[in-house]
């Protein structure tokens, strides 16, 4: 089972406090600092507030949590297409005098992932791992190809609550012929549904021809914008990197469309549960593993081979041993949800813990991931969950719980 998460610092803390001339000490409560600071505002904040939605407080900024209700924003996903927000994310881009060469070779050693042989107008999954093998994120990493983002080598996507972390963490593990550039003016929206192809194409009739996990230079009114066919819901869908000034007014063409409306981070973690998907922070953190985690796709077979990345000697062990625990689904009995931290029982035995959980509405259950020790994570092992001081039973179920929807073919 694994460890409580480690909290690391972020920089706006940091920052904030070294404007009040004050120090950071190691009894200082990291969370306490946090919650003092001022939330800040996306480029779309006062668009969310004039439709309606409730805004509640994620990743140091105001977010939307829902418009009309989250269970209607799922099922609308689920069958037309929902527009989110996400420019919270952390969006950067890497560039050298080389032509790229330096840059592959300087994120081959921060990531496990396969970045020289990524072909341009492509993007993969991947993470960053500290010294031990634990997972500080997971994150995109794209190949622009000429002409996108001034010429840089790399564009990447990292989460919007450890994006501080992760830059400072780049930039000391970076050489000094690499050049990161994080582009703070940019928002990025996300276009989910199996109606997101036909919405998109209506403003950039291009876009169709894109299938998953490709990317590419598109403009629409004159706007530059950066547009991958992926996203976080298991269903067919576009991200979109906008100027921050010009978003609203994508947002508003997107939205006229019959298809489209917009959704709000509690359909999103829905959908994203559903689809199987990991959120950092609470089923992945610097405590777990990529082999325990399910992850090792992310890390191709020249990867494993050669080494060479930050923490390769533990996933090299766990790949010959075994992790001491997995991340799993699991199935629920009745209709009582099982949340983030409710403990996992073989018979009078702790195996692990809930990491993400709640009413699934597409698939009609609760449903729950979480993290068991090793013996206990094959599919259909009876388990039970303590809720509400009650035992519940639940079983290991494969993921995702809901198909994937991904447009793979054109």
């Amino acid at each position: 089972m694994p460890e409580a998460p480690i909290r690391r610092l972020r920089w706006p803390v940091a920052a904030s406090l070294l404007r009040k001339g004050l120090a950071m000490t190691a009894t200082d409560d990291v969370a306490a600092l946090e919650a003092e600071l001022p939330l800040e505002a996306l480029p779309l904040d006062a668009w969310h507030r004039a439709k309606g939605a409730r805004m509640v407080g994620f990743a140091g900024y105001h977010m939307p949590i829902q418009y009309e209700g989250i269970m209607a924003e799922h099922s609308w996903t689920r069958e037309h297409a929902g527009l989110f927000d996400v420019s919270h994310m952390g969006q950067l881009t890497f560039s050298d005098e080389t032509g790229g060469a330096s840059v592959d070779a300087a994120l081959e050693t921060l990531l496990p992932s396969d970045i020289k042989g990524l072909k341009p107008f492509r993007q993969r999954y991947s993470m960053l791992l500290d010294a031990e093998g634990g997972i500080l994120d997971d994150l995109m990493v794209s190949r622009p190809g000429d002409g996108a983002f001034e010429g840089a080598a790399i564009y990447m996507v990292v989460n919007g609550a450890t994006k501080y972390d992760d830059i400072g963490w780049m930039i000391e593990h970076l050489p000094d012929d690499v050049t990161m550039n994080h582009m703070a003016d940019q928002a990025l929206l996300a276009l989910q549904g199996p109606e997101a192809g036909e919405a998109m194409a209506a403003l950039i009739p291009e876009t169709a021809d894109l299938i998953f996990m490709q990317s590419g230079p598109f403009t629409w009114r004159g706007v530059p914008l950066w547009i991958s066919r992926s996203g976080y819901t298991g269903e067919d869908g576009f991200e979109i990197s906008v100027p921050g000034d010009s978003v609203a007014l994508l947002a508003d063409a997107l939205c006229a469309l019959p298809q489209v409306k917009p959704i709000g981070l509690g359909a999103r973690d829905s959908l994203r549960l559903e689809a199987g998907l990991p959120l950092y922070g609470h089923d992945l953190s610097p405590a777990v593993s990529t082999i325990g985690a399910d992850l090792g796709f992310a890390i191709q077979k020249r990867r494993r081979e050669e080494g060479g990345f930050i923490g390769h000697a533990r996933v090299m062990k766990e790949l010959a041993e075994g992790p001491g625990s997995k991340r799993v689904g699991l199935k629920i009995e009745g209709r009582l949800p099982a949340r983030e931290g409710a403990q996992i029982y073989a018979g009078d035995v702790l195996v692990g813990e809930v990491t993400s959980g709640g009413f699934a509405p597409s698939v009609g259950a609760p449903i729950a991931m979480g993290w068991v020790s090793l013996p206990y994570s094959a599919l259909d092992t009876a388990l039970e969950i303590e809720v509400r001081g009650k035992r519940i039973a639940a079983a290991v179920a494969p993921m995702p719980f809901f198909p994937h929807r991904y447009r793979r073919k054109a």
